[in-house]
């Protein structure tokens, strides 16, 4: 029963931590940066998973720690059954072609001095050793799929905006025909309007290559249109976990409530009070006894202080970090 359930889950990820050593002179001692601190949560195949968070905490981290472009200090990464963690350089790359990653900035992260089609086709020489007209069809049948045409094979990366270099970026990952997809910030270097075409186009080609987005985002606003589930993350642990709509309607963890009230709201006659958080996002090198939001919680009690909370079940699959959450 126990491998029926994790079967229906592409990516399982148990007691994950990533810690960067910080040396802050010549004598002192090192120090720890608790980029991701003891996370575990399942990602179901064909289904969209939202990571949400301020700037810092541990968002980024968690989708390079996954894809072992950064490897982690402990914890367990499950890719159907099987444990990337532990496996050598060689399985790994079989793995590289089933995981790919769409950065935030399309512009940085494809080569100036490379033509499409060989920024495009170069993971199918690695992968799959194709001929050159093989590999061409492939490139060209891709670049069509993400709303690009055969002419675009030609220019180079500063000929496009940027809308259309985030589509090169994501015609590279999928060229591959991989089955997950870590989507880290995919649309917040774009204007607003063609925001909209990305993720419409993201939603379009998850149905049609029937893939697994973890979709990483300060942006609930996408969370809600793009996810199917959601965790919140706060200073590098998950404060609350569940389904979209659970997270949604009834948030139980008041970090959480305070990221759904900084949502604006559409129409600019209604108002409504802004909750801001006080202070600042601790340092993750020293983090906060106890739980780590009580710096910043209006709910404070004595306990937040001393003892830090487990996270519980407080309905089926809603799970949260809180000792008092918020009915």
């Amino acid at each position: 029963m126990q491998t029926e359930v994790k079967m229906k889950n592409l990516i399982c990820i148990e007691h994950l931590k990533k810690y960067f050593s910080v040396k802050r002179g010549l004598f002192s001692s090192s120090k720890y940066v608790r980029a991701v601190d003891n996370i575990s949560f399942d990602i179901p195949k064909n289904s969209t998973f939202g990571l949400v968070g301020e700037s810092g905490s541990g968002k980024t981290t968690i989708g390079r720690t996954i894809l072992r472009l950064i490897e982690p200090t402990s914890g367990v990464i499950r890719y159907l059954l099987t444990d990337i963690t532990s496996i050598n350089k060689r399985e790994l790359c079989i793995f590289r072609r089933k995981m790919q990653i769409v950065s935030q900035d399309p512009y940085n992260s494809l080569h100036p001095r490379k033509l499409v089609k060989n920024i495009i086709g170069e993971g199918l020489k690695i992968h799959f050793h194709l001929s050159s007209e093989e590999i061409y069809k492939r490139v060209k049948d891709i670049l069509e799929q993400v709303g690009l045409r055969e002419e675009h094979m030609f220019r180079y990366p500063h000929e496009f905006s940027g809308g259309q270099r985030q589509r090169i970026a994501v015609a590279r990952a999928l060229v591959l025909k991989p089955e997950f997809l870590v989507l880290d910030e995919p649309t917040s270097s774009l204007d607003v309007s063609v925001q909209a075409v990305i993720l419409k186009m993201l939603k379009e080609l998850k149905r049609d290559f029937s893939l697994t987005y973890l979709f990483i985002t300060h942006d609930l606003a996408i969370i809600d249109y793009m996810a199917d589930y959601m965790a919140v993350m706060y200073l590098g642990q998950i404060v609350e976990i569940g389904t979209k709509d659970d997270i949604f309607l009834t948030p139980a963890h008041p970090y959480t409530l305070l990221l759904l009230n900084s949502i604006p709201y559409p129409d600019p006659k209604k108002k409504k009070k802004k909750v801001i958080p006080k202070g600042e996002i601790p340092s993750p090198i020293d983090p906060p006894p106890g739980c780590r939001f009580h710096t910043r919680c209006p709910y404070t009690k004595n306990i937040c202080l001393e003892v830090e909370p487990e996270i519980s079940e407080i309905s089926d699959k809603h799970f949260v970090k809180c000792h008092f959450p918020v009915s």
